[in-house]
């Protein structure tokens, strides 16, 4: 139920991102789920490949500082206030949200997001007693 995010830590320039966008693709490797921030005169991306171990040998051997990260997809209703099917559970496990960011794509008429959080096994506890749906492999055929 646990997949891998890839933060990597980008020069905040124009075209960064659409470097790693390139080598992504060149190699087969199709992103599922990315955010992206800047802090000064550096970027952050975290994304969640289809085969992370693979970007993450071809990101480090291209030179790139990233970190790995377990995370979780979740399937999140779309109407108002569905958020908190998701935040709720959470707060009520004591579990502080690090990361929380939208999948391209969705699971049948429900939105999908990344969710992040220590410990994630916890996590995944909290929100399964609440019947919150945990995407594992089905993640990637979005």
């Amino acid at each position: 139920m646990i997949v891998n995010q890839i933060s990597v830590k980008l020069a905040n320039r124009p075209g960064e991102l659409s470097k790693i966008s390139d080598i992504m693709g060149d190699e087969g490797i199709n992103i599922k789920a990315l955010t992206a921030s800047v802090h000064g005169d550096n970027a952050q991306i975290h994304m969640v490949p289809d085969n992370p171990a693979k970007a993450e040998e071809i990101l480090k051997g291209r030179g790139y500082e990233l970190h790995v990260h377990r995370v979780i997809a979740v399937e999140t209703p779309d109407h108002p206030g569905g958020l908190n099917a998701v935040l709720r559970p959470l707060k009520e496990a004591g579990i502080n949200i690090e990361f929380l960011y939208p999948v391209i794509g969705r699971s049948q008429k429900n939105a999908v997001l990344i969710v992040g959080g220590e410990p994630i096994e916890e996590a995944v506890k909290a929100l399964s007693r609440h019947y919150i749906k945990i995407l594992d492999k089905e993640l990637y055929a979005l």
